[in-house]
């Protein structure tokens, strides 16, 4: 049987002896699949930018980046918070540089309250401790509003929107839950398949309706570009600032990885132009 203890405690030295990470939870108001291939690529340019990161799945209804990158069928968090595993074993390498974790496999989590969700959420702040980069959640809601693991609520939040008034409806529906569940705090807005104009005009009227009716503060990440090499690139099985460095949206992705990383410390405001 793995010994959950003794990763805690190997977790918690690591957690001690090096800087503290930054855990950011990215959430979507566009298909599962075009998140999935946003934080491939996000992912890729941050490690190109000299940055140590890991993407966790913690997704249980949508298709997660672990899926995307057929890596889903490996032991999960779950496993360890069960000792059926060790936490070293749930960390995978992608192709693309960074690590990658799933929470749970299958969709299945534990019941919230639960003695076996209170060991998840646990396994889950070891993990994360015992980083010292950027560790980026593939996240999603629960029907009842919450996240799958506690952490997540305490993260930086961004939301991903696009330029369908079916997406920027339902990211404003995402924000004015997160703010009814977590109280008011700034959340990042990152539009893709938009031009920078277009994606200025998305994030200026979501920010302006959620400053008037939430008195919640947006912050912009900025845009990625509709563009076919990032389809190209993902049939190749390549970040697309690999595959194609000169693409338009790999500029952008080497613009956002740039902004993202910018700055360790504080909140929004001090990292992103508003």
């Amino acid at each position: 049987m793995a010994s959950f203890d003794f990763d805690q405690a190997e977790g918690l030295r690591r957690m001690l002896a090096g800087p503290k990470p930054r855990l950011v939870t990215f959430l979507s108001a566009t298909p599962s699949d075009e998140k999935g291939a946003m934080l491939v690529n996000l992912g890729a340019s941050l490690v190109q930018a000299g940055n140590d990161v890991m993407i966790v799945d913690a997704c249980q209804r949508e298709r997660g980046v672990a899926r995307a990158l057929e890596m889903e069928r490996h032991v999960s968090l779950l496993q360890v918070a069960r000792q059926e595993c060790a936490l070293n074993q749930v960390v995978q390498h992608a192709p693309q540089g960074f690590q990658v974790a799933t929470l749970v496999r299958d969709g299945v989590a534990p019941q919230a309250g639960s003695d076996e969700a209170r060991r998840l959420a646990k396994a889950f702040d070891v993990l994360v401790k015992g980083q010292g980069g950027i560790v980026i959640v593939d996240g999603e809601l629960g029907r009842d509003g919450s996240f799958a693991v506690p952490m997540l609520a305490e993260s930086e939040i961004v939301v991903q929107v696009s330029t369908s008034a079916t997406s920027i409806t339902n990211a404003y529906t995402l924000i004015k839950r997160l703010a009814q569940e977590f109280g008011r705090r700034p959340f990042g807005i990152l539009v893709t398949g938009a031009s920078e104009a277009e994606a200025g005009i998305v994030y200026d009227n979501m920010s302006q309706a959620a400053s008037r009716y939430l008195a919640v503060t947006l912050t912009s990440m900025g845009s990625v570009p509709a563009d076919e090499y990032l389809h190209r690139a993902a049939r190749l099985g390549r970040s697309v600032v690999d595959a194609f460095p000169m693409a338009g949206a790999s500029v952008a992705f080497r613009q956002l990885a740039g902004r993202f990383a910018m700055a360790r410390q504080g909140g929004f405001g001090s990292r992103f132009g508003s």
